[in-house]
């Protein structure tokens, strides 16, 4: 049966509703044999600087760290970095940004990012830096000014409003939800000589932005280009993407990414944007008209519940054929970017609780789904870390503790140490470990044409059996089928008639002791994976 005789009413009428909107204003990409943009191959990798390498001894990871460990990354077979904010910030996550255009010293310097920069191309890395747009820091000097009057220029360059104001939109409190707890978003400036509040939806501490000012656009869009062209960075990672506008004013966000996307575009062609927006499907998609890429938490929650149960009971596949049909209305070159948790999640390795083959079983159907994979640091070594967030962004573990020179220490760990993860040192050395299982995944999926093309198409497969999760994926000519077992029993899975097309021969197998048997089967052992291709 055809897919979109498949679709739920209710999203073919949001289909019809997208198709209809206005054109996308960023450029369309030709599918032709020109390069590859960045996030239509390869796989990327996410940092929390200060938790990833200290260069210098004083206990706190820096932007020379990271520099030292790109030979490691590019072993690994990363193709792009996501850096966190690393601009000056006075908290120690550095998501309030006080300068738009400086390095934290905390860090190093604006020389040692472009010597990092400079690294990283020589080893084709591209580097995406976190650009934090949706708020400021309390302490930026725009703020400081905004406060001390209405009549003082950057007053507007905020969102304030009366108490009568917010009472009359009923505003004043609002739902959390996934990306932000906070309930009361409206803060009042203690001696200030007006009796405004201030909207900041993540925390007092990070004023929003009023991007109805046409000076705070011009500001930031002059600071994304500095990062662009006068630094040279490939791309951003957009905060709080959903956010620029408040939560009653959510269709403005889309007319603004629109106008940054062209902006940005125009200062570097080609440039990768991806945005944080934390919701379903049918609310992302418009963002895609100013976003290249943006990022599926549905895809990551589902994933950690299919592989805990050991069976697919979010039908993961499907959702994701779905969603990707809602996608392409907008943008027919849209860029998913998956992963299986990031820095504001509780990592894998604990809501899998540290079961070595679940989180394999995780990483397999990362990284052979479709989709521009993202792999949260320390994730290939298992790293643990529950919230609150200090505790997901734990140092990572090079060596053993009395080895490990370079070891961050910004923070006792309470869930990644050498009692409870492996450092990395002794995974490199075990053929069996997660880390060599990453290794080898990550190394095939880049050498292969369709399973590294980012864009391809998704199909799901109609094998059916119980714990097997299979998919087909395709690129030009060519097609893939992957079958996982996400059991503790191996499967004779059946592939004939219909995967006559690809189930000819395997390709790949993350055990090592998949094969064809007799009657049109693969033997998929326990918790592993099998690729196969028919006749080139």
């Amino acid at each position: 049966m055809d897919l979109l005789q498949r679709l739920p009413l209710s999203i073919l009428f949001l289909i019809c509703m997208i198709a209809n909107a206005p054109a996308q204003s960023i450029p369309t990409r030709k599918a032709s044999n020109s390069q590859p943009k960045l996030g239509e191959t390869g796989v990327h990798y996410e940092i929390f600087v200060r938790a990833f390498c200290d260069s210098n001894g004083d206990g706190i990871g820096d932007l020379n760290g990271v520099t030292s460990k790109l030979d490691y990354l590019k072993d690994l077979g990363v193709s792009a970095i996501w850096l966190m904010p690393v601009n000056p910030s006075p908290t120690y996550h550095k998501y309030d940004v006080t300068d738009y255009y400086g390095i934290d010293p905390e860090y190093g310097t604006l020389d040692d990012f472009k010597r990092l920069l400079a690294e990283a191309h020589k080893r084709d890395i591209k580097v995406i830096i976190d650009f934090v747009i949706n708020h400021s820091s309390r302490q930026h000097p725009w703020f400081q000014e905004a406060i001390k009057g209405k009549d003082n220029p950057y007053h507007d360059w905020y969102v304030w409003m009366s108490q009568k104001e917010i009472d009359s939109l009923n505003i004043a409190t609002r739902e959390t939800t996934a990306d932000s707890g906070e309930r009361n978003p409206w803060h009042r400036v203690s001696g200030a000589p007006f009796s405004e509040k201030y909207y900041a939806l993540f925390w007092s501490g990070m004023p929003d932005l009023n991007y109805d000012n046409p000076k705070v656009r011009q500001e930031i869009y002059k600071a994304g280009k500095f990062w662009l062209q006068e630094v040279g960075v490939d791309g951003f990672r957009l905060d709080a993407a959903r956010h620029i506008y408040p939560d009653w004013e959510e269709p403005k966000n889309h007319q603004f990414w629109e106008e940054f996307g062209r902006e940005m575009e125009a200062a570097k062609p080609g440039v990768y944007t991806v945005g944080e927006v934390w919701t379903r499907a049918e609310h992302i998609a418009p963002y895609f008209r100013g976003l290249k890429a943006n990022f599926n938490f549905d895809l990551s929650l589902a994933l950690q519940e299919i592989v805990a149960k050991e069976r697919d009971t979010a039908e993961v596949v499907t959702m994701l054929v779905n969603n990707h049909t809602i996608f392409r209305q907008v943008n027919p070159r849209f860029i998913d970017a998956t992963m299986l948790t990031n820095h504001d999640q509780n990592r894998i390795g604990s809501v899998l609780k540290g079961n070595v083959n679940h989180l394999k079983v995780a990483a397999s159907l990362l990284l052979t789904l479709s989709g521009n994979p993202y792999i949260y640091y320390g994730e290939e070594i298992g790293m643990l870390g529950m919230k609150p967030d200090e505790y997901i962004r734990e140092p990572f573990l090079w060596d053993t503790k009395e080895k490990d020179l370079q070891r961050s220490r910004w923070r006792r760990p309470r869930y990644s140490a050498d009692s409870s993860v492996v450092p990395l040192a002794s995974q490199q050395q075990d053929p069996n470990s997660l880390f060599t299982h990453y290794r080898k995944l990550i190394r095939f999926r880049n050498s292969h044409p369709v399973l590294n093309d980012n864009l391809s198409v998704l199909e799901a497969s109609s094998i059916q059996q119980k714990g097997i999760i299979a998919f087909t994926r395709r690129s030009g000519n060519r097609s893939v089928l992957v079958v996982h077992n996400l059991s503790k029993d191996g499967r004779d899975v059946i592939l004939y008639p219909a995967s006559a097309a690809e189930g000819k021969r395997i390709i790949f197998d993350t055990s090592g002791k998949g094969r064809l048997i007799k009657g049109g089967k693969v033997r998929v052992p326990a918790y592993s994976c099998v690729v196969l291709e028919g006749d080139k």
